[in-house]
C-alpha cells in the first residue's frame, strides 16, 4: 500500500481526521490515541483490533523500565512540597549577586539544580518561581526578565536528568534510559550557560533597570549560606552518581531518590502526613495520565505498523532526497506547530510511531535524536497557547498569557540556537555516554 496510492492517502486522511475530531471533542489524549488506532486497524488490517489492543497495551505497560517513571514523579512531588528550594535560594544569592544580572541568575542556576532532582519542567518552573518571584519583585527587578528567565530556565527540567520525557522517549523508541540521562548532561549545562549569558548581556545593556547588589557577604558568610545547597547536591550525587557509576539502573536510582527526598524533606521540617499523602496522590494522578497516553501510543504504533503507512512514509521521504538538516528543519517546524496544541508527552507519543522509521532511514542516531526531541519539547513548554511553563507563570504572576509569552520569546530563540549547536556538534550529546560505556 504505497503512500501515494489513493487508498493509502484516504486511510492516512481518515486517521488524521479521527485524531483531530477526538481531540477537538476534548477527549483524553490516551483515549483519543486508542480510538484512532481502532480506526487504523479496522480499515487497514484484517487482524482483530481487540486482540491486538489487549496484548499490546499489557505488554507495553508491564515493562520493568517504566517503574522508574512513577518514582521520579513522586520524588519531584516530594521536593515540590518541601523547603529545600527555599534553602537553595539563600545559598545561591550571595554567590550570584555580583554577576551581571545579579539575582536574575538565581532563576537559571536554581532551575538547573532543581532540574537535576525533579524531572519535570512545570515542577521546576513552579518551585523556583514561588521562591524567586516575590523576592525579585520586592527588590525591583524588571518583571519581563524575571518571567522570561523562569520560563526558559524551567525547561531545563526536561533536559537535565532525571527527565520524565526521556523515560517516555526511551520506552517508545527502545533506547537506553541510562544513556539518554547521560546524554542530556552536557547539552543541559551548555543551555544553562547560554541562558546565563543572555541574562547577563541583557542586564549590562539595561544597567539602569537592574537594582544594585543588596546581598553583600564575605567569603565566610557565603560558605555558611552555601549549607543550604548541600541537601540538593547530595541528592543529585545519589541519584545521578549511581547511574553514571554504573551500579544502579534508572529504576534503582529513582527509588534511592525517593528515599533521599523523603529524608531531606522531613529533616527540613514542615513535611508531615498530609504532605506525604498529597505527594502520593499527585504522583498517582500524573503517572496514570502518562501511562494511559503510553498505552494509546503503543497501540497506535502497532496499528500503524499493520497499515504500512510508516514504512511507506519512510520510503517516500527517502525518495525526496532531503539532507539531514532539511529533514530536521521540517521536523522542528512540525514540533513547534504541535507545541501550540499539545503537551510534550503527547507530542512524543503521537509522532514516534510514524517518525521513527523515517529517522532511522535518514541515518540519525536514536540517542542523539532523543535529545533533539527533548529540546523541541522544551520549546513547546514556552509556545502559546498550550505551553505549560506559560500557564504556571501566568498563575504565579497573574499577568496575561500574552505578556508571559513575549517575555519568554528570547529564551525560545536560545532553544533554537541549542538545536543548531547539537546538530553541528553532535558530540555534545554522544561523547559522555560513549565515555561512560567504556
Amino acid at each position: 500500500m504505497p503512500i501515494g496510492d489513493v487508498s493509502g492517502l484516504l486511510l492516512a486522511a481518515a486517521i488524521v481526521g479521527a485524531m483531530l475530531v477526538l481531540l477537538g471533542l476534548g477527549i483524553w489524549i490516551g483515549l483519543a490515541l486508542i480510538g484512532v488506532s481502532l480506526v487504523a486497524m479496522f480499515f487497514g488490517s484484517t487482524r482483530m483490533p481487540g486482540e491486538a489492543m489487549a496484548t499490546t497495551i499489557f505488554g507495553s505497560l508491564s515493562s520493568w523500565t517504566l517503574t522508574s517513571l512513577p518514582l521520579f514523579i513522586w520524588m519531584g512531588e516530594i521536593l515540590f512540597r518541601s523547603k529545600i528550594s527555599e534553602s537553595m535560594f539563600r545559598g545561591l544569592a550571595p554567590w550570584l549577586g555580583p554577576l551581571p544580572g545579579r539575582l536574575l541568575q538565581v532563576n537559571v542556576v536554581g532551575s538547573a539544580i532543581f532540574a537535576a532532582i525533579s524531572g519535570s519542567s512545570a515542577a521546576t518552573c513552579a518551585t523556583i518561581g514561588k521562591i524567586t518571584i516575590p523576592e525579585l519583585e520586592k527588590r525591583g527587578y524588571p518583571e519581563e526578565m524575571v518571567v522570561g528567565s523562569l520560563a526558559g530556565a524551567g525547561t531545563l527540567g526536561l533536559l537535565i536528568p532525571p527527565s520524565i520525557i526521556m523515560i517516555v522517549y526511551g520506552v517508545t523508541a527502545d533506547v537506553s534510559i541510562n544513556k539518554l540521562f547521560i546524554g542530556g548532561v552536557v547539552p543541559g549545562i551548555v543551555l544553562a550557560v547560554l541562558f546565563m549569558v543572555y541574562v547577563g548581556g541583557w542586564s549590562l545593556a539595561h544597567g539602569d533597570r537592574i537594582p544594585p547588589n543588596d546581598v553583600r557577604a564575605g567569603f565566610g558568610e557565603r560558605l555558611r549560606a552555601s549549607a543550604g545547597l548541600v541537601p540538593a547536591v547530595l541528592l543529585i550525587a545519589a541519584v545521578l552518581g549511581s547511574i553514571y557509576a554504573g551500579f544502579a539502573t534508572a529504576t534503582e536510582s529513582a527509588a534511592l531518590g525517593v528515599l533521599g527526598a523523603l529524608f531531606l524533606s522531613v529533616a527540613h521540617g514542615g513535611f508531615g502526613w498530609r504532605s506525604l499523602v498529597a505527594t502520593i496522590m499527585g504522583a498517582m494522578k500524573t503517572t496514570t495520565m502518562i501511562m494511559l497516553i503510553l498505552a494509546g501510543s503503543s497501540f497506535l504504533t502497532i496499528a500503524m505498523g499493520f497499515t504500512g503507512i510508516p514504512r511507506d512514509l519512510a520510503a517516500w521521504v527517502g525518495e525526496l532526497g532531503l539532507s539531514q538538516w532539511q529533514l530536521l528543519l521540517a521536523l522542528t517546524v512540525l514540533y513547534v506547530v504541535l507545541g501550540c496544541l499539545l503537551d510534550g508527552i503527547s507530542m512524543v507519543v503521537l509522532t514516534m510511531a510514524v517518525l521513527l522509521p523515517v529517522v532511522k532511514a535518514a541515518g540519525f542516531d536514536l540517542l542523539w535524536f532523543g535529545i533533539y526531541v527533548v529540546l523541541v519539547v522544551e520549546m513547546a513548554q514556552v509556545t502559546p497557547p498550550v505551553g505549560f511553563n506559560l500557564f504556571v507563570l501566568q498563575n504565579l504572576t497573574k499577568r496575561d498569557i500574552g505578556f508571559v509569552a513575549r517575555a519568554s520569546l528570547p529564551f525560545f530563540v536560545i532553544l533554537l540556537l541549542m538545536l543548531v549547536l547539537i546538530h553541528q556538534f553532535p558530540a555534545l550529546v554522544t561523547w559522555l555516554p560513549a565515555q561512560m560505556s567504556r
